[in-house]
């Protein structure tokens, strides 16, 4: 496994932002930057043989900067939505940045994915390494966070999130990578497998209620694999919501998803330790330039964020994102690639 190093380029206000490429005898590579520990680039081999890169992207730093979409990034403190903004914890209420309508998302105006992280090269595993500083986005605590992303050499991502604190905060870390499995056009066609019975039912502004919704019956219901476009267009009020899917499954076990392209021939397995997987099928998508003078537009890529479940400081039945001092967070998810 080879690391190398070099300039990504610059932010607007001259800020270098450092890349780190890992490469196995595969011929598959993975490109992170230090801005926002982001998955820049995920080529893996097709089944004939050329590489495919499977993550959207972009090819500058300010890109990474202006246009948003969380592309590649990694999210916290907290992932997905808190309602109304706040939540309160020992007693005292903390008041949060509402970056989504009236609600919070992603970690606020400026959560991990607009921050630098240390990089550093471990035998075959990148290290992103930051502290949280106690008052950043209001979140309470110090919080010290590693992401370790290692390439193995059968072509499997593990990302390992390692994070620590000096006072009760809440802590909810995931990747934001936006998979196209033949590296061009929508997913639609991609074959898609959820190991999940049930999911979180979203109110008007893609919040969880704190109900969770059997799968079997609707168009939620991936239990058997089919095409992310079968139901899509189906008249559910679910769909309706959020334009398409972007909800929390409850997932059943370790295994979480398999997806599939026939283009390619490339299959994606997701891993996790995790009891939540978002699958977002990327509806808020909006026209802009992608890698090396692309376009992306809606449902150009689908997203599979392995998380606690959004919202858990407001839906007391779901597993909390509290993480209290001097206790440990560690959890890992991985994606592994085959041709078939």
């Amino acid at each position: 496994m080879a690391v190398q190093f070099f300039e990504f380029g610059k932010l607007s206000d001259g800020r270098r932002v450092q890349a780190a490429k890992l490469t196995n005898h595969a011929g598959a590579s993975l490109t992170i930057l230090d801005y926002g520990a982001t998955i820049q680039s995920l080529c893996i081999p097709g089944r004939n043989g050329d590489p495919v890169d499977v993550v959207l992207g972009y090819d500058t730093a300010e890109e990474y900067e202006k246009n948003g979409d969380y592309l590649g990034a990694t999210i916290g403190r907290v992932g997905n939505r808190i309602a109304k903004a706040e939540f309160s914890l020992n007693g005292k209420t903390y008041a949060l940045a509402k970056n989504d309508g009236e609600n919070h998302l992603h970690g606020g105006a400026e959560g991990f994915d607009k921050k630098f992280w240390r990089m550093t090269a471990l035998d075959e595993t990148l290290v992103c390494r930051r502290i949280s500083p106690d008052g950043e986005e209001n979140y309470p605590g110090n919080l010290e966070v590693s992401v370790c992303f290692r390439l193995t050499e059968d072509n499997r991502l593990c990302i390992a999130y390692d994070a620590d604190t000096d006072a009760d905060t809440i802590v909810n870390l995931t990747n934001h990578s936006y998979f196209n499995l033949a590296g061009h056009g929508d997913v639609l066609q991609h074959r898609l497998q959820i190991f999940a019975e049930r999911f979180a039912e979203n109110d008007g502004g893609c919040l969880p209620t704190g109900k969770l919704l059997k799968v079997e019956g609707t168009p939620f219901d991936f239990r058997t694999e089919k095409e992310i476009g079968t139901d899509i267009g189906t008249d559910h009020v679910q769909l309706k919501r959020a334009g398409g899917y972007d909800h929390n499954y409850v997932l059943c076990g370790e295994k979480a998803a398999v997806l599939y392209s026939p283009e390619s021939g490339i299959e994606m397995t997701v891993e996790t330790d995790l009891p939540g997987m978002q699958f977002y099928s990327g509806n808020f998508l909006t026209e802009r330039r992608g890698r090396n003078g692309s376009t992306i537009v809606k449902r150009d890529a689908a997203c599979f964020e392995t998380q606690l479940f959004p919202n858990g400081m407001n839906c007391y039945a779901f597993p909390s994102p509290v993480l209290r001092a001097g206790a440990r967070l560690h959890s890992e998810t991985s994606y592994s690639f085959r041709v078939r």
